[in-house]
């Protein structure tokens, strides 16, 4: 899908926290936020899109998971943090070129022709990444070898880059073709932002072969690039960008105006962003993948991000000043997103409570992010139960229906919205730090699910008052509105 992540290391975060978010951009996909048990989990996968059986192993651990609420096409279980604490984000689709695919084709599921012949089927996907991976490991490396030896025993069917974190490390990894890949860990003290393209821009081979302390790769990636001739670097530099992405007209317009964005934000005075001598434009296709931030980063900060419509340039949809080039670029937030998290590992906290996965539904420009415990039984209803009837019963169709009511009232609605993000981040905070200490001193950890009781319910409150306030935002500027005194 369409996405826009955000990496960020311990040592870029302002309490030490790792944290992995991403936008999952599909088409208005109804979306939940549920908690998988053992027994629920299968121990033979067969995946809806692709039709490939993928037999699993028999321990699985607990995780949550936001499964789309329409299981047609399959779970798309999207984002989660299981009960080692470690949190996975997939998928961010990414970009590849006709050189990687032509050398190692995507393996598509092939229906068969007659019926002498066999249906073949294609490869793993966004579909079942999650599914297939979170519930088995117990640190963020673990992740990606297993994700590694799936994708090079069964491939996948398109290009994609999944993250993982644990309570000291965050990996990325990006698929190569049908079979390869390759995976970093990022640097502890530096944001990854990534839109939808191929990201890496720095890898050390010699590592990946060797002591494999911050990169890995699968087998062969070495004679897979020597044997096609993807190398296009110059002078001995490595930039797999440029060997395994794309350089594209429409990556200017999709996708690199949104890294300039999150990397202005991120870096406003360690590079320049604007002006007759920037270093990066919108359209610039050597922004860093890694950035070492001027500032340390929050989870606010992370939500901000991924939020962006431009705002502060020329090129902000919502602008009320015709600059010529309103809304050129493809926004961060946008209409369509089904849900985001930040799953985020804590590593001062006792091990029962480290895990928080801030949700927020529906376009993240107007919707708020709240925060909840990971390690539980159960989810709330608000968050768990949803229907795809519209409803003011549960947390994604109220931040859909605030969202579509605000957005063709901007100017009006902003401030009841503004204050509505404020409130639910604020009040998450202080309910969190509440319980937080609360268990701490009680020696034990078990008021986890009290806590989402308390979260929920304060976010409904919160929801319901700011739908009131844009629904009549909304039914004032209404194009039939006509008054006696107007004649």
């Amino acid at each position: 899908m369409p996405c826009t992540t955000v990496l960020v290391g311990k040592n870029a975060s302002n309490d030490r926290s790792t944290m992995i978010a991403r936008t999952d951009d599909g088409h208005f996909d109804v979306k939940k936020l549920i908690v998988v048990q053992p027994k629920d989990q299968p121990r033979k996968y067969r995946s809806v899109i692709s039709k490939v059986e993928v037999d699993l192993p028999d321990d699985p651990m607990r995780y949550t998971a936001c499964p789309s609420v329409d299981d047609k096409d399959g779970v798309w279980a999207a984002t989660g943090i299981n009960a080692a604490n470690v949190g996975m984000t997939a998928t961010e689709t990414i970009t590849s070129n006709p050189r990687v695919l032509a050398a190692d084709p995507l393996v598509e599921y092939q229906k068969a022709k007659s019926r002498r012949e066999k249906d073949v089927p294609g490869g793993i996907g966004e579909e079942d990444f999650v599914v297939l991976v979170l519930p088995y490991i117990h640190t963020a490396r673990e992740g990606v070898e297993r994700l590694g030896a799936l994708l090079e025993r069964y491939g996948t069917y398109e290009s994609n880059g999944i993250a993982f974190n644990d309570a000291d490390e965050v990996w990325w990894l990006e698929t190569i073709g049908g079979h390869h890949w390759m995976a970093r860990r990022i640097p502890e003290d530096a944001v990854v932002i990534n839109p939808n393209q191929f990201g890496m821009d720095q890898f050390d081979l010699d590592d990946a072969f060797g002591a494999k302390e911050a990169h890995l790769c699968s087998a062969d990636l070495r004679e897979f690039i020597a044997r096609n001739h993807l190398d296009l670097n110059q002078n001995g530099a490595f930039n797999p960008r440029d060997i395994f992405g794309s350089h594209t007209d429409m990556d200017h317009i999709y996708n690199t105006p949104r890294a300039w964005f999150m990397g202005r934000f991120l870096t406003p005075k360690s590079h320049r962003w604007e002006g007759p001598d920037a270093e990066f434009t919108p359209e610039s296709d050597d922004i860093p993948w890694a950035l070492v931030p001027d500032r340390r980063v929050a989870a606010e900060d992370v939500k901000y991000l991924l939020s962006g419509h431009f705002q502060g340039t020329p090129y902000n949809p919502y602008s009320s000043q015709d600059t010529g080039r309103r809304g050129m670029y493809r926004s961060i937030g946008i209409n369509r997103t089904g849900v985001t998290s930040i799953c985020q590992i804590r590593p001062d906290m006792p091990e029962p409570i480290r895990g928080i996965e801030w949700i927020c539904f529906g376009s993240t420009t107007f919707d708020a992010m709240l925060p909840v415990y990971a390690n539980v039984s159960k989810m709330p209803r608000y968050l768990s139960t949803v229907t795809l009837d519209a409803s003011t019963e549960n947390f994604y169709w109220g931040s859909r229906l605030i969202a579509a009511l605000a957005d063709a009232n901007y100017a009006a609605a902003i401030q009841h919205i503004e204050r509505y993000q404020n409130a639910v981040a604020t009040k998450g905070r202080q309910l969190v730090a509440e319980y937080d200490r609360k268990m701490i001193e009680a020696g034990k950890c078990d008021q986890m699910e009290k806590a989402n009781d308390a979260l929920c319910a304060m976010a409904r409150e919160q929801t319901i008052s700011t739908l009131n306030k844009v629904l009549q935002v909304a039914s004032e500027h209404m194009k039939n509105g006509y008054n006696r005194a107007d004649n």
